[in-house]
């Protein structure tokens, strides 16, 4: 099987590496401790760099990070972030991993880009509202740490990921605005314990990498119309 990692453009390896460079960087800066947040952290800027080129083991990876993700989130007591990642991202990833394989662009590796309805729009913003009220509860029951930023980490995590299920463009904006709601949830918690500083610089990244999303992807639509 070919490796991935040769189909990136020479920009995208060197965003891959800066991306991997802070998070370790952050890790040195902040003690050594936590090893967990670093490895994932590095899972997740991997991922991030395959969903830009709309690969499905971008996807592979999101369930892998959401797993380690919720560990970390739970010695936190960020209850709401465990619970969105392994009760609500890992498993909407799982679904896109089948979306994607059954949308190919062609023969290539990478998924179709697909033009959202706006039904489809309203459908998941009424979803989006309903998970987040029931998460709200669900979280102040159980004495989550920060509830409003973990709620609307939620919100804004619950969209996006089904923005990448339809396989629209305009999911990387909606987990760029989830990566800013998430650098305050660790700055919040970095405050108090610097061990998980990598989790901060994790999440910078991240909107960085969303970012250049959202453009191939936007670029990828074009090409794939124009063809």
């Amino acid at each position: 099987m070919r490796n991935p990692f040769h189909d990136l453009s020479k920009f995208e390896r060197y965003l891959w590496a800066i991306s991997s460079i802070v998070v370790i960087g952050s890790f040195v800066l902040s003690g050594g401790g936590d090893w967990l947040s670093m490895i994932a952290s590095l899972v997740g800027v991997t991922a991030l760099i395959f969903l830009a080129k709309g690969y499905v083991i971008g996807q592979v990876l999101v369930v892998v990070f959401a797993t380690l993700y919720a560990v970390i989130s739970y010695l936190f007591a960020y209850y709401g972030e465990l619970l969105t990642y392994l009760c609500m991202t890992a498993p909407i990833a799982v679904a896109a991993i089948i979306s994607w394989m059954r949308h190919p662009y062609k023969d290539t590796k990478e998924v179709e880009v697909r033009d959202l309805k706006p039904r489809q729009v309203v459908l998941l913003l009424c979803l989006t509202l309903l998970v987040t009220f029931g998460f709200y509860w669900v979280l102040k029951y159980l004495g989550t740490a920060n509830l409003l930023v973990s709620t609307l980490s939620v919100a804004t995590s619950f969209f996006a990921a089904g923005l990448t299920v339809l396989r629209s463009p305009y999911y990387a904006l909606a987990y760029g605005v989830n990566d800013l709601v998430l650098i305050v949830l660790w700055v919040l918690a970095t405050v108090e314990n610097v061990s998980y500083l990598p989790m901060v610089c994790c999440f910078v990244m991240f909107f960085v990498n969303d970012l250049y999303g959202f453009y191939n992807w936007k670029r990828m639509r074009s090409k794939q119309r124009a063809k």
